[in-house]
């Protein structure tokens, strides 16, 4: 078969040399029973590369079943993939089959591969190793003849680097990675899928095809898409059922394309050039890195205030500031500028505290004899509230909510079950 004939089937659109390569990639191994590895980012159509090496090779009538890795809970996902017996754990009134039982002699897909947990990780490896697999609460090893096709928006080789990924099944997944080129990465391929969105919508909702002059079509070359293809169709789609016109002009383009300077809120190292934000892709590092940060303005004003008590020429009218208006200067305004702008020979402090509003004379062994105290900063209760604060401000819309953070949807969804966050 040749290439044009799977894209016809599949409903693959594009030209560009790094697709082609993908695609001719995937017939090749589609004949074999190697298990790859697809790598690309989130709404390339990693699945539908998956549907074409299963829908060629020798397998093609029996099974073929995709399995989401993130969107499993980890307390669950043993028993979706590899089944359990009766009274296993707390619920299983039966026994249950897993998938690599149920789909033996056709295709698993294993997406988002990189969410999945270290101990299921442990499973899969033997599987692929050996064809055997024991299931939750038995001691009966069974086999199983399952090809698995896996794929990720990670970069797992750093993941292994990490600790968080098994480096054995890296190796073992990825005998054939095919990378699926990002859409900005195509860009000669962004207009025909517009087109081909646009004239699908059309006959959906009964209307006359969008069309874009020049100006438009080079907004449209040259946005980002994080979101991909995926992006792309819902932006067609808006367009379709919303603009008041056929004619679309780059003005009304952009009232449609999200602003990329929201997408990207969270904090990077000061000093690092965009390229290498790579490395904050996943949203607990980026946490880190603002929590760290949060805790260097916390030493820096400890300092500021030990300062004034260190050295009595900064104490100035200190003796003036009660400890309310001190503390509620410092609240609001994050400083202690009102103490270190009045300076005078006094060696009179206010220290906060139940002292009322009466001034404090200071000797110096108070000034030495001092203790430092460490914040506990959670970050599992700063994530949760961040998350929070993201649905709030965008009425509960998933999709808005993901981008304002940095993470993708599904990786949001996760979280919303991890955390018990109710919309």
């Amino acid at each position: 078969m040749d290439l044009q004939s799977i894209k016809n089937r599949f409903g693959i659109i594009g030209n560009s040399p790094s697709l082609n390569h993908a695609l001719n990639t995937a017939v090749q191994v589609a004949a074999t029973d190697l298990t790859v590895l697809i790598v690309g980012e989130s709404g390339v159509g990693k699945e539908v590369f998956s549907q074409i090496i299963h829908s060629l090779s020798s397998r093609k009538h029996n099974p073929f079943i995709a399995v989401n890795c993130g969107a499993i809970p980890e307390g669950t996902i043993d028993s979706e993939l590899f089944g359990h017996e009766k009274g296993a754990f707390t619920g299983a009134v039966d026994s249950r089959k897993g998938y690599f039982e149920t789909v033996s002699g056709g295709t698993i897909f294993l997406d988002e591969i990189g969410e999945m947990p270290l101990g299921t990780q442990a499973r899969l490896l033997r599987v692929l190793e050996t064809g055997e697999f024991i299931r939750v609460g038995s001691s009966k090893v069974q086999k199983t003849d399952v090809r698995v096709i896996a794929a990720t928006n990670r970069e797992l080789l750093e993941f292994t680097q990490k600790g968080r990924f098994r480096e054995d099944l890296y190796y073992r997944l990825s005998t054939v990675p095919i990378r699926v080129p990002a859409l900005r990465d195509r860009k000669e391929d962004v207009l025909l899928l517009f087109r081909k969105f646009a004239v699908d919508f059309a006959e959906r909702y009964k209307t006359q095809p969008i069309q874009l002059d020049d100006d438009a079509k080079n907004l449209l070359i040259h946005h980002p898409w994080q979101g991909n293809v995926r992006e792309l169709k819902n932006i067609a789609e808006q367009i379709s059922v919303l603009s008041s016109t056929n004619n679309i002009t780059a003005t009304t383009l952009q009232q449609f394309l999200p602003d990329q300077n929201k997408n990207r809120r969270m904090p990077v190292l000061a000093g690092q050039s965009g390229s290498s934000s790579a490395e904050f892709a996943n949203e607990r590092e980026i946490l880190y890195k603002l929590f760290f940060d949060m805790k260097k303005d916390v030493t820096e004003l400890k300092k500021m205030f030990l300062e004034i008590l260190q050295n009595p020429s900064l104490a100035g009218n200190a003796a003036n500031y009660t400890r309310d208006s001190l503390m509620q200067d410092f609240h609001t305004n994050g400083d202690l500028s009102p103490v270190l702008n009045n300076p005078a020979p006094t060696h009179t402090a206010v220290l906060p505290g139940n002292m009322g509003s009466q001034p404090v004379i200071l000797h110096e062994d108070d000034i030495h004899h001092h203790e430092e105290v460490e914040e506990s900063l959670n970050i599992m209760d700063k994530e949760k509230e961040l998350i929070l604060k993201a649905l709030k401000k965008h009425k509960g819309k998933r999709r808005d909510a993901s981008l304002d953070l940095g993470i993708s949807e599904r990786t949001l969804y996760r979280k919303l079950k991890e955390y018990d966050i109710e919309e």
